[in-house]
Parts: structure tokens; C-alpha cells; sequence
């Protein structure tokens, strides 16, 4: 019996020692980055006005968005993204500004997504070439030490789905999971390699973990969570390990970046009938804003601890086209609790700036590091 009650003693201590490096009036904050696309302007005009406003409303001409957040999710191009913000370069720093992301995906644009020549010629060939995204990806991940990076080797918590073609299933990436064993850690590149791997763009990509126990041939992640945001949410509430202070939404404070509406309903044909390239399209909206609806009840359409930025639509066939600084200035929309949305007098700008104030108000981020113990996970049949 007085061993049991000195056990307990002890680790009611470390709970709470643990406790005390997280302020439990301080919200936990998400920051989630849809896919969709090859170039991701509407998200990386977000991401480069919430790095500005951050500066801004700091004073410090070297704050980053690491430095505010508690984890980072994303999709696709957004998972990109999300990894470049989230990247360690070794010093506990990321290896990306969000202005500095945005300006090398614009200019590899052209390399990460480079046309298969032969496409045209052998129909069953994918559009783009894998090869040339790989390269790309692998230069991008790699500290100047030549070290390539895994998923523990990220400043803040990551997050990033693919569908697995082996357990017909969404397979999630995680840090978390990284942290628990080298069965679920893999290389940074291939994480978004897997997560950008586009059925029709590309060929299922097949990675396995560092330990070479666990494989999984990925397509795009966007087929089942193009808006990663409610897997996010769903992560913080039930890890305790890393966010123990979180009992509900009620902790928390996301931003949710979208990039743009798809063009696939200015594709029906004039006697009604969609075409297989429009259904999906409104297939991936519709996952999208149907995350977006959920969450908003979630939240009691709480505006201020759940902000959704997405382009209004106007326009979205040029999207590409426009200047990131006009998607900044378009009126925002959100959804209406009963269904539909409604467009915003605030800007997208407007939005940021507001959720920004909040942000810093609450101060940098106080989460400790994800401890990383290595335990033995055995895997299913399929190699999971």
C-alpha cells in the first residue's frame, strides 16, 4: 500500500511538471491548408499576409508562423507548404519563411509538375512527371549538412493525409506517430510526395518508413481529406501527449486556408449532364465545404476561434492569373449554419488581420517538443 500511494505521489509530480509548461488559459491554435491545384495562390496568399501581420503586431521583423502555432495540417500543394513552414533546419527554426515557400513553389512550379512529354503520345501514361517532383522535393527537405529530414524533425506537430492504395484506406502522417516509433516515421519529401500524388496527374506513389516496416502506395491525400481540418481538430483533442490541456473546441483557436473553388461547376453542359472532370471537382468542393460546415457547429459559429478563408468564387477561372495581394482584398464568405454561405463586407485580409490580433495577443507558442520514445509497434499483414 505505501508503495502505491509513493507511486502515485510521483506521478502526480510529473503530471504536473508537465502541466506546468502549458498556460491552460491559452488556446491551442490549428493552422490547416487545403490541397487543390498546382500552385496554391489562394493559401499562399494567406499564409504570406498572416507571416506579415504576425510582424506586424509583434514588432519583430523575425517572427515566423511556427512561432504562433501548435501544429500545422495540410493537403497536397497545402502539405507542401505546411512542411516547408514546419521543416527544422536544424537550429529549432523553420526552414522556410512563408514568403520565402511561396516564392520557391512559384519558381519550381514548372519542376515540381513538369509535363510528361510522352503523355500525349501513350494515353495511359500520367500527365506529369514523378521524376522531376521527386528531385525537387528531395533538394527541398535537406538541411545544408546534407542531412534529409523525417517527419520528427519538424518544429511544431505536422499532419498530413494520403489514401493508401494497399488497405483501400486514408492513411494519416503524423509527428506524433513518428515520435512513438521509426514504423511511422518516414522522409519529409516522401510524405508530400505521397500526399500530391493526383490519380490523374501522377502515378500511386509507394513509400515505407524508415525502419522499412510499415509501406503504403499513396494517391492524393485531396480524394478523401482535401480540407484536413477536422482531422486536425480531431488529432489535438485525443493527443494528450502532446496537447494535454485540450478537453474541447472550446481550447482551441484554427485557421483553415482554402485554395479557391474548383471550376468543375461551370462545366455543365447546356442540357444538364456533368463531365467526369466536373463531378470531381464538385465531389472535392464538396468535402471541402462540408468540413467547413461541420466545424463551424462544432464551434457554436464562434467567428473568432474558427476562421475559414477561401476565395468567393468570383472570378476563380482566372484565379491563377490574379496577384496574391487581390485575393487578399476579395470579400470573404463562410457558411451559414442551416446551409449555403454568404458573402462577407470583410475582406480575406480583414479576416487575417482579426484572427492575427488574437493570436498575438495570446502570445508565442508554449507547448514543449514532442518527447520521442521509441517503442515497438507491430504491423498488420499488409505491411501496416
Amino acid at each position: 500500500m505505501e508503495l502505491s500511494k509513493a507511486t502515485f505521489e510521483i506521478f502526480t509530480k510529473l503530471e504536473q511538471k508537465w502541466l506546468s509548461h502549458c498556460e491552460p488559459t491559452k488556446k491551442t491554435r490549428i493552422l490547416s491548408i487545403d490541397g487543390g491545384g498546382t500552385t496554391g495562390i489562394v493559401a499562399g496568399a494567406g499564409l504570406i499576409h498572416l507571416e506579415d501581420q504576425i510582424r506586424l503586431k509583434t514588432g519583430d521583423p523575425h517572427a515566423q508562423i511556427s512561432d504562433f502555432f501548435d501544429m500545422i495540417a495540410g493537403t497536397g500543394v497545402g502539405a507542401i507548404l505546411a512542411a516547408m513552414l514546419s521543416a527544422d533546419d536544424g537550429t529549432g527554426h523553420p526552414l522556410f519563411t512563408a514568403r520565402e515557400a511561396v516564392k520557391f513553389l512559384t519558381l519550381n512550379n514548372s519542376k515540381l509538375f513538369k509535363v510528361n512529354k510522352l503523355a500525349g503520345v501513350l494515353c495511359n501514361r500520367k500527365k506529369f512527371s514523378g521524376k522531376s517532383m521527386d528531385k525537387v522535393l528531395k533538394e527541398m527537405f535537406k538541411r545544408e549538412d546534407g542531412t534529409s529530414l523525417t517527419l520528427k524533425d519538424t518544429c511544431k506537430p505536422l499532419l498530413v493525409p494520403c489514401f493508401d492504395l494497399n488497405s483501400s484506406a486514408p492513411f494519416v502522417f503524423s509527428r506524433a506517430d513518428a515520435s512513438e516509433s521509426p514504423s511511422f516515421n518516414f522522409e519529409l519529401w516522401k510524405v508530400c510526395r505521397a500526399t500530391s500524388a493526383t490519380p490523374s496527374l501522377f502515378k500511386p506513389f509507394r513509400l515505407t518508413s524508415i525502419d522499412g516496416k510499415t509501406t503504403c502506395s499513396a494517391v492524393d491525400g485531396g480524394l478523401v481529406m482535401n480540407n484536413p481540418t477536422a482531422a486536425a481538430v480531431t488529432h489535438v483533442l485525443h493527443n494528450k501527449r502532446d496537447f494535454p490541456s485540450v478537453n474541447g473546441v472550446e481550447d482551441l483557436m484554427v485557421l483553415s486556408l482554402g485554395n479557391g473553388p474548383s471550376c468543375g461547376r461551370s462545366k455543365v453542359r447546356s442540357n444538364g449532364e456533368c463531365s467526369t472532370s466536373s463531378v470531381v471537382d464538385i465531389v472535392l468542393d464538396g468535402v471541402s465545404e462540408t468540413v467547413d460546415q461541420m466545424l463551424g457547429n462544432a464551434f457554436c459559429w464562434n467567428r473568432t476561434d474558427y476562421v475559414r478563408i477561401q476565395a468567393n468564387g468570383v472570378g476563380s477561372g482566372r484565379m491563377v492569373g490574379q496577384r496574391m495581394e487581390e485575393v487578399m482584398k476579395e470579400r470573404g464568405v463562410e457558411s451559414l449554419p442551416f446551409g449555403g454561405k454568404r458573402l462577407l463586407t470583410e475582406t480575406n485580409g480583414n479576416r487575417i488581420e482579426g484572427f492575427v490580433q488574437r493570436l498575438v495577443a495570446s502570445g508565442k507558442t508554449s507547448l514543449p517538443p514532442s518527447p520521442c520514445k521509441e517503442t515497438a509497434v507491430s504491423p498488420l499483414a499488409n505491411g501496416r
